[in-house]
């Protein structure tokens, strides 16, 4: 189709000049909430890692291309980048709509309220408008007795295999530092867990006691012997009483824990274990043999996995509780890593995950959690994302031969739980890329695969009435959360749930 020189050049001027509008108003955008615009470029799936140079790189370009195509000896040039960065822009569009395990946004202004099916046609629309300046540029060249043609063809399939190699590129280097290297960056896919049900427990003095059945136990820390239990849409509520004679024991610590049929009623500084089952909720017989501890956890129902303190220097140890035949006690004073003391600097969270067959501990003061086998045996230590590597305590040697915090220790990890493969943490730290309101509002949990060793990704669990997260309890298909007086079930959606791995044994079953 012969286009006069003169309709032609109008032509030119159209895309060129639409282009300008482009990237001006998208830089413009940019620059006026680039604090939002780099947030968001940082929790992209695909191009977190690159999110610091790649939202002032794209900033610059869009630009200097919108100066280059007002600059008649510079538009070709300008029409070459402007197509390349399209291109960008749609592949990196088509890679999160098939490859991405979210959606996020990081446009501007206008743009950022269109769907991304409609951004990608959006972006499509600009590349072919550039292939038409560039072929019309071209078309001037040949009139001049220039045989551009196949030099054109052939610049525009590099510009192509160009961009789109970049993108692969920026995409596999950043999925394998995320998971594998993380330099403090979360990924926040969309909704995770969603709120479903709330309940009203009247008090905050409530723990989460275990799960069994279908059904969630909660404890009472005013009213030891008091536990109710409500399924997954806390509806089918109900209220026990552990029927239980004390003969005036000495507690001071009592907590039920729950495992399978059958409950424990612990306190570790008398110390003393006594089990019953939740059919009638009697106290069948006391366990024999039991060491001193300040944090138990049920391995099945004949075994518990304890933390106490060595007797010569009050060091946190590990150690194992079995009683199924004949009472046996096995410590392992080497499962958990002195940094300054043993006693503060090892504090944490102790977890079991049934499915693995692993003891999990995680440190409040410090990135890093252990993971060990049924026995105690350490099978091998990992870190959260964070980046406090070392306890940040000061501790102070009293006269009397105690030790106590002499100032605020900075608090890691907060709050822990295990589910399957999976473990959840709930941070106190913010990484890079994260917006101040939101950690206000909600409390932060990371998710790590204990298997694979990696960081999956985080959710934000939002506030009750100024009231934020006490702690949590997490199975395969909810996410409990006790705010407050509130019990909040939250539904664990597709995009986690995929996540749990069930170990091959069970699958075969």
């Amino acid at each position: 189709m012969n286009i006069k020189p003169q309709i032609r050049s109008i032509i030119i001027e159209i895309i060129c000049l639409l282009y300008v509008l482009l990237f001006m108003y998208a830089s413009a955008s940019k620059i006026i909430d680039f604090e939002n615009f780099q947030v968001q470029l940082g929790q992209s799936p695909l191009l977190s890692v690159h999110a610091w140079w790649i939202s002032w790189s794209v900033l610059t370009i869009e630009i200097t291309i919108a100066i280059l195509l007002c600059i008649p000896k510079y538009k070709k040039f300008g029409l070459f980048a402007a197509l390349s960065l399209m291109v960008m822009f749609s592949i990196y569009i088509f890679m999160i709509l098939h490859f991405g395990s979210f959606v996020p946004c990081s446009c501007g202004g206008i743009l950022e309220k269109m769907g991304w099916n409609t951004h990608l046609v959006f972006n499509l629309f600009f590349v072919v408008l550039a292939l038409l300046g560039l072929i019309m540029q071209y078309r001037k060249a040949e009139e001049s007795g220039y045989p551009a043609k196949k030099s054109l063809t052939i610049k525009i399939l590099t510009v192509m295999v160009f961009s789109a190699g970049t993108v692969a590129t920026l995409f596999f280097t950043s999925e394998n530092t995320i998971h594998n290297e993380n330099p403090f960056i979360r990924r926040y896919p969309q909704h995770p867990v969603m709120m479903k049900d709330q309940k009203d427990l009247k008090y905050n003095s409530y723990y989460f006691a275990g799960y069994s059945k279908g059904r969630i136990y909660l404890g009472n820390y005013s009213n030891p012997l008091h536990i109710i239990s409500m399924d997954s849409s806390l509806t089918d509520y109900r209220s026990e009483r552990i029927v239980f004679s004390s003969r005036k024991i000495p507690f001071t610590f009592v907590r039920i824990l729950i495992q399978g049929n059958y409950f424990f009623l612990v306190d570790g500084t008398v110390p003393v274990i006594f089990r019953g089952r939740i059919s009638d909720w009697k106290v069948s017989n006391e366990l024999k043999g039991c060491p001193q501890f300040n944090l138990a956890v049920p391995i099945d129902t004949t075994s518990l996995v304890f933390r106490s303190n060595n007797e010569k220097n009050s060091a946190r140890v590990v150690g194992v509780y079995s009683f199924k035949d004949v009472p046996k006690v096995m410590y392992n004073e080497r499962f958990l890593k002195k940094q300054k003391d043993g006693v503060f600097d090892t504090d944490g969270m102790l977890l079991y995950s049934e499915k693995l067959n692993k003891i999990i501990y995680i440190y409040y003061y410090r990135n890093e959690f252990i993971v060990g086998d049924r026995y105690g045996k350490v099978l091998r230590k990992a870190q959260t994302i964070d980046t406090n590597s070392t306890a940040k305590i000061k501790v102070a040697h009293l006269k009397n031969g105690d030790v106590t915090m002499s100032a605020p220790a900075l608090m890691v990890n907060q709050h822990a739980a295990v589910c399957q493969n999976l473990l959840f943490v709930h941070s106190q730290v913010k990484g890079q890329y994260e917006l101040e309101k939101v950690w206000e509002q909600s409390s932060i949990i990371d998710v790590y695969d204990i298997e694979k060793q990696t960081y999956q990704m985080s959710f934000s669990v939002y506030g009750i009435r100024g009231e934020k997260l006490n702690s949590f309890y997490v199975t395969p298909t909810h996410l409990y959360a006790l705010i407050g007086n509130q019990l909040i079930a939250h539904e664990i959606r597709s995009n986690l749930r995929n996540e749990f791995r069930v170990p091959e044994k069970d699958n075969l079953k």
